[in-house]
């Protein structure tokens, strides 16, 4: 028999966008039940203008939640919060600081009606410090956490990859971390507590290899010239013969030496970790080799040798890879159009659980009445909250 570690926790879930939706959906992939709130109407900012086909970007992050679109300032909408709140095990929301307690839902105002909920403020800069009233964005958070500068080749200026590190490892998976120990502590003991994501704050936390550089050297490391950022030959990046990319992560000497004999250069061997002005060089003849081949050619050459050669994929031959398909990374999802389209299912395996998809994306406000009902609104509440317009 399958469970989820999950079952059983409720999670009212007022984010949008990114950070928030994702560590919320790893909470619903583990079995939480996850209430959505959202503005009605158009609901939140990620499902696109109202009107249009939903977005892929909130399909991918939105399954197996509900959703409540409610206006939070209308008669009653609070009082609906309030309600839920009673029974809820885990609060979170992504606003600038302050604008929950502005609606009165702030956490003393929450923790007096329910002492054991968590409750979670993803911000980009936290609830105090000069920065907190900010807004800002993934690019802005890598930037404030020394990120930025060194995500670029030695002699171009940074930009971020289309991968937003602070949203996702400063925020969703930081935030998810925090609530869940908070949570243990409140089931152990019936204490909830406040945690206070700031996504700079985690992202920078997690930015070790450039403060390892910088108290190595007593000096910043510039972009390109530290261990993994392209000062090394065993630890780059070249270009095949079809203009696509190997990856070649060979750190360690018995890498780097089966790296040497399958490329036909084993007189590199003892060059992998040249720096200084004999790197740029070694760097030069590596490249000159890859070049000769096809992508192809060089995974066939590298097949069954353990050196820590990679091809650089793209997303769609992410999805079709013998690897992603063996460990069921993905998971075919309904479109509201009828179709239906691969998203990446949850990545964490465990004993006696297995993913699934139990509810698709939401449409907006597709489960009010059925939230309602499970908190004993009669039909003429629900009515009087429809004429008051908390909700449609």
């Amino acid at each position: 028999m399958t469970t989820k570690p999950l079952s059983g926790i409720k999670v009212l879930d007022f984010t949008q966008l990114l950070p928030g939706p994702m560590c919320t959906l790893h909470l619903a992939d583990m079995g939480a039940e996850v209430i959505k709130v959202e503005p009605p109407g158009a609901g939140e900012a990620a499902r696109g203008p109202q009107g249009t086909p939903i977005s892929h970007f909130f399909l991918a992050v939105n399954r197996n939640k509900r959703s409540l679109a409610i206006d939070l300032r209308a008669p009653g909408g609070r009082e609906v919060i309030l309600a839920l709140v009673r029974d809820a095990d885990i609060l979170v929301e992504g606003f600038r600081p302050g604008v929950m307690a502005r609606l009165g839902l702030g956490y003393d105002a929450l923790h007096a009606i329910n002492p054991r909920l968590v409750y979670c403020a993803i911000s980009g800069y936290g609830q105090d410090g000069p920065l907190a009233a900010l807004g800002g964005h993934d690019i802005n958070y890598q930037s404030y956490a020394g990120i930025l500068e060194q995500s670029a080749p030695a002699t171009a200026s940074p930009h971020p990859g289309n991968f937003p590190i602070a949203d996702l490892a400063g925020g969703a998976l930081s935030a998810a971390m925090a609530i869940l120990a908070a949570l243990f502590d409140a089931q152990r003991n019936g204490e909830g507590r406040f945690i206070d994501v700031s996504m700079t704050d985690c992202a920078m936390a997690l930015n070790v290899q450039p403060l390892a550089g910088l108290h190595t050297y007593q000096r910043a490391i510039p972009a390109g010239h530290d261990t993994l950022s392209g000062a090394l030959p065993c630890y780059g990046t070249y270009e095949t013969a079809d203009g696509r990319h190997l990856a070649v992560g060979a750190l360690e000497p018995k890498f780097w030496q089966n790296f040497c004999q399958a490329a036909g250069c084993p007189e590199l061997i003892k060059s992998g970790w040249a720096s200084g002005k004999a790197g740029p060089a070694v760097k030069a003849q590596v490249a000159a080799i890859i070049k000769r081949r096809t992508l192809a050619e060089w995974m066939a050459a590298f097949n069954g040798v353990d050196a820590c050669v990679s091809p650089v994929l793209r997303i769609d031959e992410v999805l079709a890879h013998p690897h992603t398909q063996a460990r069921g990374m993905t998971v075919d999802t309904p479109l509201p159009d009828g179709g239906s389209a691969p998203y990446f299912a949850f990545p964490v395996k465990m004993s006696n659980y297995r993913f699934s998809l139990d509810r698709q994306p939401p449409a907006v406000g597709e489960h009010n009445e059925e939230i309602l009902r499970e908190l004993c609104w009669a039909n003429e509440a629900i009515e009087r909250l429809k004429a008051d317009g908390a909700i449609s």
